[in-house]
Formats: structure tokens, sequence, C-alpha cells
């Protein structure tokens, strides 16, 4: 292992540790199921860095999206969860609230994808069409509906979880969208 990876690797087990203490101290299951996700794709990360040469950059923002997304279920700010931390009120219904950390964490998370995605087909694709990288963002969004399965497992196999109801999957499939195009977009204007 590289000395960077050795670093990642360290800071990365911190907080899934940490964090599988914490949760599990409170009984949040649905959390520890979150934790069990996040170690797979920590195993298949680590365990195929070899063949798939992700650079320092797209492993640290992969790393900061789940240290945001364990922070998000459990650092508290006057009463509620970061999730729930409303930023700015772009619309504001009594269903639902735009803009809150949770659409900004999942807006990232699949802006992070697309760059993970072009990086795994970049050495692949012969003739960079713009239509590859429109592509390229499908499978984000598609991904992030693995994402949305998930919170929908937690919400069938457990009484209480913080997931929320149609609204809030909604906003999350909107945000997806938009983290993945925008990316889609800086890719698209970097390769040219």
């Amino acid at each position: 292992m590289k000395k960077g990876e050795w670093l990642l690797t360290l800071f990365n087990l911190a907080y899934i540790i940490g964090f599988t203490i914490y949760y599990y101290s409170i009984k949040d299951y649905e959390f520890l199921g979150y934790i069990a996700v996040l170690v797979v794709l920590f195993l298949v990360v680590a365990g195929t860095l070899r063949k798939t040469n992700f650079g320092y950059g797209i492993l640290w923002a992969l790393t900061a999206w789940g240290l945001l997304h364990m922070l998000g279920g459990g650092l508290i700010i006057n009463g509620s969860t970061l999730y729930a931390l409303q930023l700015i009120p772009l619309w504001v219904t009594e269903n639902f609230y735009v803009l809150k950390m949770d659409q900004v964490i999942h807006f990232y998370l699949y802006f992070v994808m697309v760059f993970v995605i072009w990086h795994l087909l970049k050495g692949n694709i012969k003739k960079k069409h713009w239509l590859v990288y429109v592509a390229v963002a499908l499978v984000s969004i598609g991904i992030s509906g693995l994402n949305e399965v998930a919170e929908f497992i937690m919400v069938l196999s457990l009484e209480n979880t913080g997931v929320g109801g149609y609204y809030n999957t909604a906003w999350d499939i909107v945000f997806n969208t938009l983290g993945a195009v925008a990316a889609g977009i800086i890719v698209y204007f970097r390769e040219r």
C-alpha cells in the first residue's frame, strides 16, 4: 500500500468504527445497516484499487461522502440531525423544505459518482461523442436508484427510520439527478 492509501484507509476505518460504536450504543439499526453497505463499498474500492487506479481525488471524495452520510444521521444540530438541517428556504411547503443538508449530500454523491464512472470507462471509449457524457450521467442516476432501494429496505425492515416519505424520496431523486447532470457537464467540457 502506498503512503496516501494508508492514510485513507486509517481515516475510513476510524470514522466507520467510531460511528459503528455510536450507532450501536444508541440502537440506531437504520444507520447500522448503512454502515454495512458502507463497509461493502469500502472493501470493493480497496479490493479493486490496483485495477481501477483511482486517484486520491476520487478516493477522498468518496471518503468525504461516507463521512457526511454518517454525520448526516448522527450529528445533532439544534435538536435535529445534520440531514434535516435547513440551509436556504428556496421552496418551502407543509410537506417539504428545499434546501436541506440531505439534498446537498445527495447532490454531492452523484456528482462524485460521475467522476468515478468516467474514470472507469474513459480508457475504453474511443470516440467521445456528447452522448457518452449523457450516458455516464444516466449511469450515475441509475446507481442512485440503488440508494433509494436501500432506503426503502430500511423503511420496510425497521419500525422507525429517518428516511422520510414520498416527498423526501422524490427530492432525493431530483438532487441525485442534478448532481449527476452537473458533473456530466463538467466532465464533457473538461474532456473537450
